[in-house]
């Protein structure tokens, strides 16, 4: 698998023909399968997107499969407003689960941190502000125990959410690995450069 990143919390992963994209800015990277963490209202009503042909785009909590890849939405509805929806995603793919938290800004309940314990690879913002602060994200992360970390928002100042995580990072273009690869990892942190 070969995960690229493309800003804020926007990436790429592929394995084979196959490709996952979570939150493109633009219509410019394509993929199979699209996933939004945050979709926008309109006039008070869910903006139901369409995918194409091409790609299956999922906005919305619920559970999907496509081209051999499960994924499950979870509304993060204490975040959520009449303005937008926030959802994260737990997704099965060769074995592996990977997990998006998107555009979260506060820890999530109890019932989620289950649902999203033991990841093989987590995507989490750092950044603080509209996101969460990286000291909380650190803490999440701990309680998720993923094998592989990959800060979205703010992974160009990683130092606090490093420092309260008590690790270091490994900088790279891409990640690329098998699920053998990563088994032994515990909380790996892998700062992807925006390409």
């Amino acid at each position: 698998m070969i995960i690229n990143y493309f800003g804020n919390d926007c990436f790429r992963l592929q394995s084979g023909d196959i490709s996952l994209l979570a939150d493109p800015e633009n219509n410019r990277l394509k993929a199979d399968i699209t996933l939004k963490t945050l979709v926008p209202t309109e006039d008070g009503e869910w903006k139901m997107e369409n995918g194409t042909n091409d790609t299956m785009l999922i906005t919305f909590p619920g559970e999907y499969e496509s081209k051999e890849i499960e994924i499950e939405g979870f509304p993060i509805a204490e975040e959520s407003t009449e303005k937008f929806l926030k959802t994260a995603y737990r997704v099965a793919w060769e074995d592996m689960k990977i997990v998006f938290l998107g555009h979260l800004s506060r820890p999530i309940d109890a019932t989620l941190m289950e649902e999203f314990a033991d990841a093989d690879i987590l995507f989490l913002p750092i950044a603080g502000g509209h996101f969460l602060e990286p000291e909380v994200a650190a803490k999440i992360a701990k309680q998720l125990e993923a094998r592989i970390i990959i800060p979205s928002f703010g992974s160009d100042k990683p130092d606090a959410f490093l420092k309260a995580l008590g690790k270091k990072a490994e900088d790279m273009e891409k990640f690329v690995f098998k699920q053998k690869d990563i088994v032994a990892e515990k909380g790996k942190v892998v700062i992807l450069k925006q390409g």
